[in-house]
């Protein structure tokens, strides 16, 4: 997925099933905190402070997305934080206490076994077109997500325990599900409700509804301008609190220097901004006065903090052995690339969980950048230039792969440089090749790659599976093919486990195992930084992020009709 896009909670929770980018968790977790307003513009003098309709949010998204149907596994952060403003969900999560609490279901129940989940859907949700929104559309919307046929394997994998789903009456399902998993009255209340009457015909990935949806949520899809934006309104039949902004309207820019430029001229009006741009752009006087300046590094991840990663594809030979896996990791000094291009704004990663997370690991300590060790590693593993040509090889494999990555982040051309030429010195050839999104992500899914770059959102209350247990290596998001016995038993029993203090004991020896495998090189964990434009207001930093649907701007400085 592109590195940088997702933008509130309400996402963060559609995301939970939608791949792996963000993980939710526990439905009665103990909060870590609660929301803290953000230094939003001050009001002016005569200026309302009272919440007023109108007005847009614009915004640049860095790549197109290749639908906006919220089932497919696109990988693509863009297609599921768009969908996720049209799309309903039975419940969803508090953004400060991290609690579930009523969407489209209004309450429901939980048997003592957990493995019933009862809910109560609301009578007044309907779809934009004005079709009622009943529990036949759940049950169609499952139908799809469970048919192999569809490209939906990301949210078959938290919704595989489910035995049957029965429709009480119009207005009343009640799951049945074959064992019990500690996440499932999270997962079980985000599934994203598609009407039936648009969707459980024909071919889901080209379904016309894909690119023009119908959905129950705040806003109505309008209208998308190939290569150029995506346009939504808002609402004004919806069931709930009707968001204050009556307009969405997404940009597509895709070099970072054009977007920067955009919203200088307040083209568009937010925008997370590279780490280079923040410290040499954003702290002049005039840009101070007209945005606001966000740093977004809170316990659990919310708006843009994102995990980095180098992803391995282990099923090459060249990148099979663990010792080569580490060795290649200590020639990347990724304090360095913290540092320097990104200004410290950063922190070395050990695995995927996010290191302030009550669920991190944090025992384990990060590779060392140690080119000695790591030549001595790979001697050991068996890999010596034995043609004098400055390769490294073995068996009559060279020791070379080639890293892949999305053109639209620039970043990436910079650390591929760097470590290219560490590499080099230690006797290993890595080629990079930057690629369109689209071509690169479906190279990804389809794990036609040697090693790739990305990132990952993560949220707290760890479930790993997706990412690392062997059934989802051929389909899922194990994108490196990470086999490994003791992970799977693991990831399976943490599953099960409802008692947090076990559970972490079972994620932390996990942990461990991935520390030591390295199927990817954990390379840090970034916090959002982001610009916004000072009209806003009702800015807050909750726990779980941020969320557009509460800001508003005076009357006086709305800029949108």
């Amino acid at each position: 997925m592109p590195n940088a896009l997702a933008r509130v909670a309400r996402f963060a929770f559609v995301m939970a099933l939608a791949s792996l980018l963000v993980r939710c968790g526990e439905p009665e977790p103990s909060p870590p905190g609660g929301g803290q307003p953000t230094p939003a513009g001050s009001p002016a003098a005569g200026e309302s402070e009272t919440p007023v309709d109108g007005d847009a949010l614009v915004e640049n998204i860095e790549a197109e997305p290749p639908t906006l149907n919220v089932l497919l596994s696109t990988a693509d952060a863009h297609s599921q934080y768009i969908g996720s403003y049209l799309f309903d969900v039975l419940l969803e999560m508090d953004l400060d206490t991290l609690k579930m609490k009523p969407s489209l279901a209004t309450k429901w129940e939980v048997s003592d076994d957990h493995l019933h989940y009862t809910f109560y859907l609301r009578n007044d949700a309907k779809f934009t077109d004005g079709t009622p929104l009943t529990a036949k559309d759940l049950k169609a919307t499952l139908d799809l997500v469970m048919n192999p046929a569809n490209d939906t394997a990301d949210l078959r994998n938290y919704l595989q325990d489910i035995d049957t789903l029965e429709l009480i009456d119009d207005y009343t399902v009640r799951f049945n599900v074959k064992r019990p998993y500690f996440r499932h009255l999270l997962v079980l209340g985000s599934i994203p409700v598609l009407p039936a009457h648009i969707y459980a015909n024909g071919d889901l990935g080209k379904n016309p509804a894909n690119r023009a949806p119908i959905g129950s949520g705040p806003y109505i899809f309008e209208k998308w301008d190939t290569g150029s934006q995506i346009l939504l309104t808002r609402n004004e039949s919806y069931w709930g609190k009707k968001p204050y902004l009556t307009k969405r309207i997404f940009k597509i820019i895709t070099d970072n220097n054009a977007a920067f430029q955009a919203l200088e001229r307040h083209d568009t009006d937010i925008q997370d901004i590279p780490a280079e741009q923040w410290e040499r752009k954003t702290k002049t006087a005039k840009f101070e006065k007209e945005f606001q300046k966000l740093e977004l590094d809170s316990q659990v991840p919310g708006y843009l903090s994102r995990f980095n990663y180098l992803g391995w594809n282990t099923r090459k030979p060249q990148l099979a052995d663990k010792r080569v896996r580490q060795a290649l990791c200590m020639l990347f000094d990724r304090q360095m690339i913290i540092d320097q291009v990104f200004y410290k704004h950063g922190t070395v990663a050990t695995t995927d969980v996010f290191y302030k997370s009550p669920d991190s690991n944090k025992n384990l300590k990060p590779w060392p950048f140690d080119p000695e060790r790591a030549k001595k590693l790979l001697d050991e593993a068996g890999w010596k230039d034995s043609d004098s040509d400055g390769v490294r090889d073995k068996d009559g494999v060279k020791l070379e792969f080639e890293l892949s990555y999305a053109s639209s982040v620039p970043e990436y051309d910079q650390l591929g440089a760097v470590y290219q030429e560490e590499l080099r010195r230690a006797g290993v050839r890595m080629t990079l090749n930057p690629t369109e999104w689209a071509t690169f992500a479906q190279r990804v899914h389809d794990r036609k790659f040697d090693a790739c770059m990305l990132a990952w959102m993560t949220t707290p209350f760890y479930d790993g599976y997706q990412l690392w247990h062997s059934s989802q290596a051929t389909e899922g998001s194990n994108y490196p093919g990470f086999v490994n016995a003791e992970a799977d038993k693991l990831m399976e029993d943490a599953r099960l486990e409802f008692d947090e203090a076990k559970r972490k004991v079972l994620n932390d020896r996990f942990q461990e195992i991935l520390h030591e495998e390295q199927p990817y090189i954990f390379l840090y964990h970034r916090p959002g930084l982001v610009a916004l434009d000072a009209r806003f207001r009702g800015v807050k930093v909750h726990t779980m992020g941020v969320d557009p649907r509460e800001w508003w701007v005076p009357a006086e400085l709305q800029r949108y009709k």
